[in-house]
């Protein structure tokens, strides 16, 4: 909860982030924080060119903080690939100088799956589109949380 604390007491942009190992989902937030909307995603291969290509996004941006989304277990514990998640977020701490904050992603996908079943979004559509949305549910649930916090 300490990093969602640091980024209530900033103002502006936030770009939320579903780092996976194939393509990373983005989204960013208006500047009043109400609203979050899907920017795509990068998928350059590796954690390290990934927070690269990430933190270019986020100075593109001029967003002033980020929200990675943690894939915790539905018991809350954390596993590998929550490690992974974090040391990305680390690299996009290292890079860019501003306060990341892990926000849970658990049933993030299964709602994206579902809005898209809802939508009747197949094939490549679907997978182009899957990570994007989960980056703006990860993001809107973190821009409620927040209004809670301030």
């Amino acid at each position: 909860m300490k990093d969602l604390e640091q980024l209530a007491k900033t103002s502006g942009k936030l770009l939320g982030v579903d780092f996976g190992d194939t393509r990373t989902g983005l989204a960013v937030s208006d500047p009043s924080r109400l609203l979050a909307s899907g920017i795509g995603f990068v998928s350059p291969g590796g954690i390290e060119k990934t927070a690269d290509a990430v933190a270019e996004i986020a100075k593109q941006e001029r967003v002033v903080g980020l929200v990675v989304g943690l894939p915790v277990n539905m018991d809350g514990s954390e596993g590998a690939r929550a490690a992974r998640c974090r040391k990305f977020a680390h690299l996009l701490s290292e890079r860019l100088g501003l306060p990341v904050a892990m926000f849970d992603e658990r049933m993030t996908t299964m709602t994206a799956s579902r809005y898209l079943n809802e939508t009747n979004t197949r094939g490549k559509k679907r997978k182009t589109v899957i990570d994007t949305l989960s980056a703006q549910i990860i993001l809107q649930n973190c821009l409620d949380r927040l209004k809670y916090l301030q």
